[in-house]
């Protein structure tokens, strides 16, 4: 039998379908070893705001939640504890503070032994951060749509927000055939590619923009023109919010700021179908999936992901006293160091995979070198 300990559980960053199946996992493996289980609500909010409060995790508390969306714990992507917005009395204004200490001493305060925390690289980051100024025994999960984290083979989240994508290009193609238009979808995924790409490729897209890939537009302009002369009268262009036109920067709705350190993508399909009208001579509209992405139910293989990463948090806790984050490799969950995850961004791979099924199908990538769709 374990040792009777009191653990805390975290969501940071964006939120994605399979938080809620990962906190009921971890809560029931953590309560078959008498453990005492506890929700920090929005991000780490809770432990340094009095008044938002801690969560009580019990078995009445994670009952039929697997299958639900978002997160019962609440999220933030503001709530960095090392730059944590904070009143300043003089001013009436919110700056960042310094709460990491705070944060840390709160912690033990509360009689927590160890965290499990739910995130991105960003939430992974922090969490590592926090365990090296001790906070305890630290063990990561991986969530994010964007399938960028890296040391694991993929995120929970991912194939819910492709599903959605690809019926969203699969539900495109009836109007925009009627119409004999262009339609350019952009989708979720900041510097990574993974959603536009699979999404794409199930969605029967004819030309893919990434950010792995910096694109050139003469190359999408001859595909749409290629499929004209084929008796083709319409196209599908999937772009990714981070894609970026070869020796051009990203297309940027907002800077960040203070508490959230990182620009905001957006508008890149409007960009892009701007240009492709002139370019084919063609109507060109765009559309932007937007949140409706990471909203919703989890699918059946995000909740089996998410159960199992739960699960085995636990059982990294019950068996060493290492930190790190839960991965998915070859099928088998593993533990890996956050020194392999903290700062690093998995990409799609430029070459071979998925990037080389597209090509053989046909679909353009924004790289093929003039009069490559002539024919």
């Amino acid at each position: 039998m374990s040792t009777k300990r009191k653990i805390a559980i975290n969501t940071g960053g964006g939120d994605a379908p399979g938080l809620n199946a990962v906190i009921r996992a971890s809560t029931l493996a953590a309560l078959e070893h008498d453990w005492e289980v506890w929700g920090i609500r929005y991000g780490y909010r809770s432990l340094l705001d009095d008044e938002v409060g801690l969560m009580r995790l019990d078995r009445a508390a994670v009952r039929g939640i697997a299958h639900l969306g978002g997160t019962i714990l609440g999220t933030a992507n503001r709530g960095d504890p090392f730059h944590f917005p904070t009143l300043d009395p003089a001013t009436g204004a919110l700056v960042p503070k310094d709460r990491s200490a705070d944060l840390v001493r709160r912690f033990h305060e509360e009689g927590f032994e160890a965290l499990i925390a739910i995130g991105g690289d960003g939430s992974l980051s922090l969490a590592h951060k926090l365990g090296g100024l001790g906070l305890g025994q630290v063990v990561g999960v991986p969530k994010t749509i964007d399938n960028d984290v890296a040391g694991t083979d993929i995120t929970f989240g991912f194939d819910t927000a492709v599903s959605i994508a690809t019926e969203a290009i699969d539900r495109l193609h009836t109007t925009t055939e009627s119409h004999e238009r262009i339609m350019v979808v952009e989708l979720m995924g900041r510097h990574a590619g993974w959603i536009a790409m699979v999404a794409g490729v199930a969605g029967g897209a004819d030309a893919i923009l990434i950010p792995e890939v910096p694109y050139d537009l003469q190359a999408v302009a001859a595909k749409v023109l290629q499929r004209e002369r084929r008796g083709r009268k319409f196209s599908i262009i999937v772009v990714a919010e981070g894609a970026k036109p070869i020796g051009g920067g990203l297309t940027v709705r907002s800077e960040g700021d203070v508490f959230r350190r990182v620009e905001v993508l957006g508008g890149v399909a409007e960009s892009v179908a701007k240009q492709l009208g002139p370019m084919t001579g063609k109507e060109t509209r765009s559309m932007v999936l937007g949140h409706l992405q990471r909203g919703g139910w989890p699918s059946a293989s995000d909740r089996v992901l998410a159960l199992r990463f739960g699960a085995a948090a636990i059982g990294t806790l019950a068996t060493t006293k290492e930190s790190g984050m839960v991965a998915m490799h070859n099928n088998t969950v593993t533990l890996v160091p956050f020194s392999e995850v903290a700062g690093k961004t998995r990409s799609v791979p430029t070459s071979g995979g998925i990037l080389e099924t597209a090509r053989s199908l046909g679909i353009c990538m924004g790289d093929e070198p003039s009069g490559h769709f002539d024919t």
